[in-house]
């Protein structure tokens, strides 16, 4: 199907991911990833069609064949990591953006809990354009990766989905779900919290303790804090 301006509205995540997955085409660190993650599998492979003819820069555009463990499909696009990367992503979520009517879209980095506005200057600042840049922001970004922050944890399933809620889940369990507030160096984030001690839900620290596994979890308000090789996640748990 030739898709016509907001034919995507409602069908595409808000939030896309950038090189969080790895590159068929090469080396990770040669290769900028992109992931787009869509409502149904006819819209998906719709994307993959368009991107694939409308920009000569991109190497890869795929779409996957089943649906994803957060209920999407997927499609994956690759570029080369270079001084041009920025703006030939810029240009290609531009044309995206056409598709399906959004004001804005959102970039996440390297699965990191925190998301920004798609803007070049947001896009200049977190994305590596060389091999050498790229390890050493990966590097800084290994506990800012929410898989990893669950590193130690006995959860089995780990995502991030739009307007930034966390899911977590255990297999033979329901899922828990939880607004991320904030994240980054443990002292710098419990400094930024304004909400007293809670010193009534124990129950549910105790809960959270035997799901999740060795985390100091400790409640403010209603915001629970996660620790975990001096960083901290804040974060809000949804009904």
């Amino acid at each position: 199907m030739t898709l016509r301006a907001a034919d995507l509205n409602g069908l595409m995540d808000k939030i896309i991911e950038i090189d969080s997955y790895k590159s068929k085409m090469g080396s990770d660190a040669e290769i900028v990833t992109l992931s787009f993650s869509l409502q149904t599998k006819e819209s998906a492979e719709d994307l993959e069609n368009f991107i694939e003819k409308g920009y000569r820069f991109v190497l890869d555009a795929d779409a996957t064949s089943g649906e994803q463990s957060d209920g999407t499909y997927k499609v994956f696009v690759e570029i080369e990591r270079n001084k041009d990367a920025s703006e030939q992503i810029m240009e290609l979520v531009d044309g995206v953006n056409k598709l399906t009517g959004y004001d804005q879209i959102k970039f996440r980095y390297y699965k990191n809990f925190r998301s920004y506005p798609l803007t070049q200057d947001n896009l200049s600042e977190q994305l590596p354009i060389d091999p050498d840049t790229y390890g050493n922001r990966v590097n800084e970004s290994n506990m800012e990766n929410y898989k990893n922050f669950f590193n130690k944890s006995y959860v089995d399933i780990v995502d991030m989905f739009e307007n930034d809620t966390l899911l977590i889940k255990k297999i033979y369990s329901e899922p828990l779900y939880f607004k991320v507030h904030d994240f980054g160096d443990t002292q710098e984030t419990l400094d930024a919290i304004n909400e007293s001690f809670n010193c009534n839900e124990f129950a549910e620290i105790i809960f959270l303790s035997k799901y999740i596994g060795d985390y100091n979890i400790t409640k403010y308000g209603d915001k629970l804090t996660f620790e975990n090789a001096g960083k901290t996640l804040v974060a809000t748990r949804l009904v």
